[in-house]
């Protein structure tokens, strides 16, 4: 964040023109625009393999390195004026509101201490699952990945096979359990604010993430069952037992009632105002949940009592990677996203034409590939929005006519963010939240295995009966 926001004042000092650049025009791109990108996912792919130590240290420097391979060449081929306000935009518009949303949900998260040892067998694991699955849709993927995490490695800290637990819980916490309300995950909120009503997902998409949440839960159960029975006889739990299960913190649940009612709000509430700097408009409604939300991390780490962070193991540290390495992820996806939004007439004009049938309508088996392949490796709101504005982009007759349209890009851009590590962000958080503690998650590309064997057979399986 340190390089990113110095970056930007850099361009605010430099740049005094910038308020009236114009949009990259991404039919005017080429796709070699897109190779600094590919070049962070590959790192975050490749180089803690290859590189570990290397990477632990230097992982700012190089999603830095990589934005600069972006930027420098776009403003000596485009002019500073766009390249500046490009970025102004990206940091403004779209970073800064994404990174304090997620600080907050991790702070708030982390300032509660679920008490109580469970033990991590099969159906208890099951049942931690199912709930933060459920409490997804209410406080978003991110809080309640943040909330259940914890809880969920301290139960397993005597098991021998517990990197499975961690996957399936980004499946269905981080992913899947969002489907069902504006509040669960980014896209379905961007929907919202187009004008889909608030509980159109839950009516249409319900049987399908029905469909994938109990699969994967009988999945998970038959496969913990196996590794529970392997394992024979368990170490000593380092946990000790308690009588029951309690809270500490109990504040931060306040807060986080806080964060989910600072977010509903800021898109309920329509208004002009706000300010435009240097050619991005900052409306006031983002200005003040911003604010807000900041006002609710500074009191939530002061209200917080250290024995609670010290029982929960609370530290910068995923926080730190998160912000670093999106940094350098919505950046170099500036040229990417304004080459889809070209549709037709871009460098990805296959596949926005791959979406439409022959008679001219759209073919929702293919939006739902199309923007679920999408969101497993860009950001999924941008995603979202792309493919909703191809299918015509009117919420009216996207809820009736097309119905089964919106309701693939939905459940796509939705599920499919549990394709990757970085396909949505607690991804990224939950694996180094169970890193931090000791768990030996899978690689990227491990990772990519695991939702490959279980993830897309079932959305296989979604296309035939849906779509």
């Amino acid at each position: 964040m340190k390089i990113s926001r110095g970056a930007a004042m850099l361009a605010l000092m430099c740049l005094p023109g910038l308020s009236m650049a114009a949009d990259v025009d991404g039919a005017s791109l080429s796709w070699a625009w897109g190779v600094p990108f590919a070049g962070i996912l590959l790192s975050i792919a490749l180089m803690p393999l290859l590189t570990p130590s290397f990477w632990h240290h230097h992982f700012g420097k190089v999603s830095a390195a990589w934005t600069l391979a972006f930027f420098l060449p776009f403003a000596a081929v485009f002019g500073p004026a766009l390249a500046g306000s490009s970025l102004v935009h990206a940091l403004l518009a779209e970073y800064i509101p994404f990174i304090i949303l997620l600080v907050a949900l991790y702070t708030v998260a982390g300032g509660i201490f679920i008490r109580g040892n469970l033990h991590g067998s099969p159906a208890v694991n099951v049942a931690i699952l199912a709930i933060g699955t459920v409490l997804a849709s209410f406080m978003g993927t991110t809080g309640a990945s943040m909330l259940m995490i914890r809880p969920l490695i301290r139960a397993n800290d005597n098991r021998v096979h517990k990197a499975h637990v961690v996957v399936f819980f980004i499946f269905l916490v981080s992913n899947a359990g969002g489907s069902l309300t504006p509040l669960g995950d980014p896209p379905l909120f961007l929907g919202f604010l187009k004008g889909v009503d608030f509980f159109w997902t839950v009516s249409h998409i319900f049987p399908e993430t029905l469909f994938l949440v109990c699969s994967l839960l009988g999945i998970f159960y038959l496969l913990d069952r196996w590794y529970y029975a392997k394992e024979g006889v368990l170490a000593v739990d380092p946990t000790p037992d308690t009588r029951g299960i309690g809270f500490e913190g109990a504040v931060n649940f306040w807060l986080l009632a806080a964060v989910v009612g600072l977010v509903l709000f800021s898109g309920l509430w329509k208004t002009p105002l706000g300010i435009t700097v240097y050619g991005t408009e900052v409306g006031l409604p983002g200005l003040v949940r911003d604010a807000g939300l900041l006002a609710v991390t500074f009191i939530s780490l002061r209200l917080t009592p250290a024995g609670v962070h010290k029982d929960n193991q609370f530290s910068w540290g995923p926080m730190q990677e998160v912000a670093k390495l999106f940094a350098g992820i919505f950046l170099t996806i500036i040229p990417v996203i304004a080459m889809l939004k070209a549709g037709a007439a871009g460098p990805f004009g296959a596949i926005v034409s791959a979406v439409t049938r022959p008679d001219g309508q759209p073919d929702p088996a293919m939006y739902f590939w199309a923007a679920g392949a999408l969101s497993s490796f860009l950001d999924n709101a941008p995603t979202y929005l792309v493919f909703f504005n191809t299918a015509g982009g009117d919420p009216a007759t996207l809820m009736t006519t097309l119905a089964p349209t919106l309701a693939a890009i939905s459940a796509g851009a939705v599920f499919m963010g549990a394709n990757s590590y970085i396909g949505n962000a607690p991804n990224m958080m939950v694996k180094a939240v169970a890193e931090e503690r000791g768990v030996a998650m899978p690689s990227f590309f491990g990772y990519m295995a695991w939702s490959g064997a279980v993830l897309i057979p079932l959305f296989i399986i979604m296309t035939f009966i849906w779509f």
